[in-house]
């Protein structure tokens, strides 16, 4: 009697595991629909420092307050190639960007205020929550997908100019 009583205890127990594992599943599934779209906001040229010569010319959208700046690029799941995030601070100093919710490898790109490029974090990885610092004091932080760094030749030097888009 007594092992058939805690045969079932035992059978109850795994059954209520179960059933709330299912549960803890499906609201994850929930969380990955949430859909973040990109948003022109503006138009940013980067151009080669010896010759002011523009290499590329990319559609922007704009973080410059608290939220947007915190949220950046997560929960994206692509950026196009001539689309980027450029973060506008209040004041100049060294920065650090990490991957945290962030589905898509990205370059970052750290700006002075004179807005010359002053350090690369190449092909930063999704959802790496290391700490990615700039080797200069940063005004501006530009996100674009990994890699296009290198195929567009950026170096540090080359310098962006952008405009914002009027609503």
């Amino acid at each position: 009697m007594r092992t058939s009583l805690l045969l079932k205890s035992i059978i109850i127990v795994f059954g209520l595991l179960f059933f709330s594992s299912c549960k803890e599943e499906q609201k994850t599934k929930s969380i990955d629909k949430l859909i973040v779209s990109f948003k022109k906001e503006g138009t940013l040229e980067l151009k080669k420092a010896a010759s002011d010569s523009v290499i590329k010319t990319i559609a922007i959208e704009i973080a410059d307050d608290e939220y947007s700046t915190q949220t950046g690029l997560m929960y994206r799941t692509e950026l196009e190639t001539h689309h980027g995030m450029l973060f506008i601070f209040p004041n100049v100093q060294l920065r650090s960007f990490y991957m945290k919710n962030t589905k898509i490898p990205l370059d970052i790109i750290y700006i002075d205020e004179s807005k010359t490029i002053v350090s690369f974090q190449k092909n930063a990885k999704p959802f790496d929550e290391t700490s990615l610092p700039s080797e200069a004091p940063a005004k501006y932080v530009l996100e674009i997908n990994a890699g296009l760094s290198d195929e567009w030749g950026l170096e540090v030097g080359d310098k962006i100019s952008y405009t914002t888009t009027e609503e």
